[in-house]
């Protein structure tokens, strides 16, 4: 005998094929916080586990009508996650690679024209981020990365706690990885293509 439980997840999801999002709703509230504890045991970010949550659900929404053939949700829920969370690793494994590259390399090519050109393209893209934050994010911002302070000395500087300095840099850094994609890779590529042709 099927249980009230599965009974009503298979009609969500059969509603959910049918482009009805009261059923997503449901499908999402009821997973959701689940779905986040087992990212972020990938991840090891809350935030960034956030949004790989809320991206996982929204290709749930997007491929929607192919759930039609899925004998359980959960599963293929979890499948989906782990696969996208696994891609975005390895993203994030690339740019710090790329990353590394250009720190390493960055004492060869301080004084190359092209270098130069890109830094300050960098350095353009670092101030239109920083200009979008609030004013105390900035100043947490520029005391931990640029004067390179710890969360403890930021804290007992600004007199605030050191989980107010923590949700302040994971601010910023939400604020540089949403626009990364769209304004820094394709300079990031061509330095280190530069490099390799050094």
């Amino acid at each position: 005998m099927i249980s009230k439980k599965t009974y009503n997840e298979e009609e969500l999801l059969a509603r959910l094929v049918s482009d009805d999002q009261e059923a997503f709703t449901s499908l999402y509230n009821q997973y959701k916080t689940t779905l986040h504890l087992f990212v972020l045991k990938f991840i090891k970010s809350p935030s960034l586990a956030e949004d790989i949550t809320q991206e996982v659900f929204m290709k749930i929404w997007e491929k929607r009508e192919q759930l039609s053939a899925v004998n359980s949700f959960k599963d293929y829920l979890f499948i989906t996650a782990r696969n996208h969370t696994l891609n975005r690793l390895k993203f994030i494994a690339r740019q710090e690679i790329a990353v590394g590259e250009i720190v390493r390399n960055y004492p060869n090519t301080k004084n190359d024209t092209s270098y130069q050109l890109l830094q300050q393209e960098y350095g353009e893209y670092i101030q239109r981020v920083l200009s979008s934050l609030p004013e105390r994010t900035r100043e947490v911002f520029q005391l931990c990365r640029v004067e390179e302070k710890s969360y403890d000395e930021v804290a007992a500087l600004l007199g605030i706690t050191r989980h107010a300095v923590k949700k302040h840099m994971m601010r910023s850094n939400k604020a540089f990885r949403d626009t990364l994609g769209d304004e820094l890779n394709i300079s990031v590529v061509l330095l280190i293509v530069s490099f390799l042709k050094a």
